[in-house]
């Protein structure tokens, strides 16, 4: 059967994708659009192709809300091997060290404590952060080291989950934007005396999206065909509902589709501060636009409607 759904309206909102492990970010990116058949479309933050887990796509004119998204709360669950350290931190890499100090349950419970709370932590040199234009991933496979600084990060919880085969630990972790969880499991097992890499890390939560919620790419493709792909995504504002919302007055419509600045007096009535950016803007209960507040106006800053 055909991938593609039938001649249909725009669609427009988010879809959260159960990403399968082996799969690029970029690969289900391209495979969701062929099935939605939309022009435009994209990912609200990457995972690694091992990883599994939440890929929150954006489609449509949900693309123009990437910069609002709240995606400072991440989850996940990953698996710890100890025995054995990688140049990647992962179980793609090499081999850099290996050992058999093989620590307990009680050893690992015991060392998860250093790593919650705020802390300093250095990123991985197969990582996409750049240097010079460059990613790092790029250097470290030329063999180039990189001085890298120390970087401030959050755990907000760390837990242990069990003990797997093959001298295994699952954990499972509430953190930062901008955490790394293989650096985690490399100097978990570091602190341990025990090389350690990450072998497994599934996604469960990436800002307002979670495992829950998540479509896999079967039930995605059956919903194409069946032509319902609709009825799978998330409404434009719902990831962005944290931030203030108002309604624009009639007295004020042909100003905001022609973009002109409004007086801040009609949104300041309906308890949106002066400080408020951005906002929501909604029309006749229709979410149209996101502004800011400038002083005295309000400004559209993307518009979204028809």
């Amino acid at each position: 059967m055909s991938e593609q759904i039938s001649e249909q309206q725009p669609l427009n909102g988010f879809i959260n994708v159960l990403k399968p492990p082996g799969m690029s970010s970029a690969a289900v990116v391209g495979r969701v659009k062929r099935l939605l058949n939309v022009e435009k479309i994209g990912h609200a933050g990457t995972l690694d192709p091992e990883a599994a887990g939440v890929l929150p796509l954006m489609v449509g004119k949900a693309t123009r809300l990437f910069d609002y998204l709240q995606d400072k709360q991440k989850g996940y669950i990953a698996e710890v091997a100890f025995g054995c350290a990688t140049d990647t931190q992962d179980a793609q890499g090499k081999a850099t060290a290996h050992g058999e100090t093989y620590p307990d349950e009680a050893a690992i419970r015991g060392a998860l404590a250093a790593f919650t709370g705020e802390l300093l932590q250095t990123p991985p040199m197969f990582s996409a952060l750049k240097r010079d234009g460059r990613p790092l991933y790029d250097l470290a496979r030329l063999g180039r080291e990189v001085e890298l600084m120390p970087r401030p990060v959050t755990v907000h919880t760390l837990q242990l989950l069990g003990i797997t085969p093959r001298h295994g630990a699952l954990v499972s972790v509430s953190c930062s934007k901008g955490f790394y969880v293989r650096t985690l499991c490399h100097d978990l097992g570091r602190a341990l005396g025990c090389p350690s890499h990450m072998r497994f890390l599934l996604r469960t939560q990436s800002g307002a999206f979670t495992l829950q919620t998540a479509h896999t790419l079967e039930s995605i493709t059956l919903a194409a065909q069946q032509g319902i792909a609709e009825t799978l995504l998330t409404p434009m504002d719902a990831p962005v509902a944290h931030l203030p919302r108002a309604d624009v007055p009639n007295a004020l419509r042909k100003a905001l589709e022609n973009g002109v600045p409004m007086p801040m007096d009609a949104f300041l009535a309906q308890g949106v501060a002066a400080s408020s950016a951005p906002v929501r803007l909604y029309r006749d209960g229709l979410f149209v636009a996101m502004g800011e507040c400038q002083g005295s106006i309000m400004k559209v800053r993307t518009w979204l409607g028809g």
